[in-house]
């Protein structure tokens, strides 16, 4: 397997997504933004789809669309009141753009299938180095803002009253979670990019309860998860998003599955 190029451009790549959005997927689910996050990896389709009307690379579209869409549609979280609806007519605007971008570019339906599901064929060492290059700045963001970020993301009313900059924070946490968006798509698409980011965290909660080991459990899991499915996708040649997805939902069943038997012993 690791005979072929691309299975270990892929490799190198899936180790550096599942690292970033474990490690962000954490903070996703206690700040209850598991929805933003399905929403901004539809917002990243849109963006891919623009990249390549305009000749510019997937990555780069997705990018500036989400890190700008992020800021706005992430003020919404706030006001409960409209926020669902709003962001439902958000992410059905976008994927329509994303549908007339496509259809306007003069590419193939191919492109349109490796953006929604993603691809472990087309990677190449340049966007290798790329998704190691974000992957990087993420997580060098998380160190540098750790401590106030994990503060205030689960306990926000005590980090007001401490008085941390909740706002400054949310911006970060908002453009962190943007670019793991832009990063996961490469290898799980951007319609099932929101499955390393939330359920790998929203699983380590039912079997830890320190934030260092919540990250520890869930990057475990999505290290699990992508190379797993890398695996089986070389062996099968079904598609590595199916077998991710399976494995992530598997083990969110067993860890709902351990919380319930822990609390009936």
């Amino acid at each position: 397997m690791f005979g072929y190029e691309f299975m270990r451009e892929a490799f190198i790549a899936s180790t550096f997504i599942a690292i970033t959005a474990g490690l962000v997927g954490v903070f996703v689910v206690s700040r209850n933004m598991s929805f933003l996050s399905h929403t901004l990896s539809e917002i990243g389709f849109a963006g891919a789809a623009f990249g390549i009307l305009i000749g510019i690379s997937p990555l780069a579209g997705m990018i500036i669309f989400t890190l700008v869409s992020s800021i706005a549609v992430g003020s919404l979280s706030s006001e409960s009141s409209r926020r669902e609806a709003s962001i439902s007519a958000i992410s059905s605007l976008f994927i329509g753009l994303g549908i007339l971008f496509l259809s306007l570019s003069s590419e193939s339906s191919s492109y349109a299938t490796n953006i929604l599901f993603g691809s472990i064929v087309g990677i190449s060492s340049k966007e290798v180095n790329q998704l190691m290059i974000l992957a990087l700045f993420v997580i060098f963001v998380f160190i540098i803002f750790y401590k106030p970020l994990s503060f205030d993301s689960f306990d926000h009313i005590g980090a007001r009253a401490a008085g941390l900059k909740t706002r400054l924070l949310s911006i970060a946490f908002l453009v962190t979670l943007a670019l793991s968006v832009s990063i996961g798509a490469q290898i799980v698409g951007s319609l099932l990019v929101f499955v390393l980011l939330t359920l790998p965290g929203a699983t380590a909660k039912y079997v830890v309860h320190t934030v260092p080991k919540l990250i520890m459990v869930s990057v475990g899991l999505s290290l699990a998860g992508v190379w797993l499915g890398l695996y089986l996708a070389f062996v099968t040649n079904w598609p590595v998003t199916f077998f991710i997805s399976v494995f992530e939902v598997i083990a969110y069943f067993l860890g709902l599955s351990y919380k319930n038997w822990k609390l009936n012993h």
